[in-house]
């Protein structure tokens, strides 16, 4: 009998105040990634451990709580820097400069690049089929999604849609914990959906018992996270914007997160 191929492995690793950087591993070539590096020391230990080593980095926006520690764990490890082209003047060196669909190549896993701008106008997303995953960072976030600092709400409703379509197995792997906060916004847009009252509840005890809330599925988003339901009508009729264009609707809903 054939044996099976080992499967792609993700790590999530919290950093700082409330960031988590992700290490995607490849067991058939030994080939790690990190996503995104707010600080090194926590990622090198984490690789110390595990006995892996850093081939990788992908970064997916600029902001420097994403990408602090890149100078540091380059000079540690050697890794190769990639990240989006449009933002190149912002991020730390990069040798592999992307655009939307361009591939990305970990080892043996190929993934692909989003563009998903709005809360940074280069902000990127990185999807890898084969382990299941998307790196999402401050794009779609668990139960959420990031502020608009410098692009619009059409921008972000139209990068989320794009993230909507990937399959609803795939597992998004965000930048922040932030989901507790993000459970008691949800619930006041969306007091009627008993799949968030449940996640609500999921999330409280797992935060009790200091555990991350992240990564999330993207099923479980689609049906509890307020910015993915944009289209639906009942989120629309909560907010007085029956018949409005989910982008409209989008755009209320970020707005009475900013003020929440």
């Amino acid at each position: 009998m054939a044996e099976t191929a080992a499967q792609p492995e993700i790590v999530t690793i919290p950093c700082l105040k409330d960031n988590y950087a992700f290490l995607l591993h490849d067991p058939a070539t030994e080939a790690t990634a990190v996503v995104d590096v707010p600080q090194a020391a926590p990622i090198v230990a984490t690789l110390d451990a595990r006995g892996w080593r850093l081939s990788d980095i992908l970064i997916t926006h600029h902001h420097w709580d994403h990408v602090d520690g890149v100078a540091d764990l380059v000079a540690a490890t050697g890794a190769t820097v990639w990240g989006a082209a449009a933002d190149a003047a912002r991020l730390p060196p990069l040798d592999h400069a992307l655009a939307e669909g361009d591939p990305v190549t970990i080892g043996g896993l190929t993934g692909a690049v989003i563009d998903v701008p709005g809360h940074t106008v280069g902000h990127i997303a990185y999807h890898f089929p084969q382990a299941g995953a998307v790196f999402t960072a401050d794009s779609l976030m668990a139960g959420g999604c990031g502020r608009l600092f410098e692009g619009t709400a059409a921008q972000m409703w139209d990068s989320l849609s794009k993230l909507a379509a990937l399959p609803p197995e795939t597992l998004v792997c965000s930048g922040h914990e932030y989901t507790t906060g993000n459970m008691r916004f949800a619930r006041s847009v969306d007091p009627v959906n008993s799949a968030l009252m449940s996640r609500a509840t999921a999330v409280d005890a797992a935060r009790a018992e200091g555990r991350p809330t992240v990564p999330s599925t993207l099923a479980l988003e689609l049906a509890t996270n307020p910015f993915l339901r944009a289209a639906d009508p009942a989120i629309a009729r909560q907010l007085d914007l029956t018949g409005a264009d989910p982008a409209t609707v989008f755009a209320r809903i970020r707005s009475l997160k900013d003020a929440f």
